[in-house]
């Protein structure tokens, strides 16, 4: 299935970004497996499996409703994290001083959240529950409510 726009401009961003790291840092980084699975308020994450090739996930609601701002910021972000494993391995902290010089690398700023929008993008949405007593209402979630 071909990528829509955006997927393909993410993808091509991210490989300029892997494609810099490589040049300057005299490094070979793997190859990653990206999609754009990611819901909720996450806008991209890295996953290290075992024995398989890094997965870069990104979320496609935050994508689209930020893509200026998400390429310039998010995906380094996600990026700077394969730089920092592959440099220093996996006893590197995720934001720590290793990912801020990175980041500082790539001219970015070093910032562990975002703050877009993400009541599009969240997905869950749990029914709440109305419950009183002597001292007052209490609003329960569902979770909650099928437990007590």
């Amino acid at each position: 299935m071909e990528p829509r726009p955006f997927e393909q401009q993410a993808i091509e961003q991210t490989r300029q970004w892997i494609a810099r790291a490589e040049t300057e840092c005299n490094i070979t980084l793997p190859k990653i497996d990206i999609r754009f699975d990611l819901t909720g308020k996450a806008a991209g994450m890295v996953k290290f499996p075992y024995r398989t090739p890094p997965v870069l996930r990104y979320n496609l609601q935050l994508l689209e409703e930020n893509s200026d701002v998400f390429l310039i910021q998010t995906i380094p972000h996600e990026v700077s994290h394969l730089v920092v494993r592959h440099l220093y391995g996996q006893k590197a902290r995720p934001h720590g001083v290793e990912w801020k010089s990175i980041m500082a690398f790539y001219g970015s700023k070093a910032s562990r959240c975002h703050n877009y929008d993400t009541r599009r993008s969240s997905k869950r949405r749990l029914k709440t529950f109305s419950y009183q007593c002597g001292c007052q209402d209490h609003s329960l979630t569902s979770i909650r409510h099928n437990r007590v």
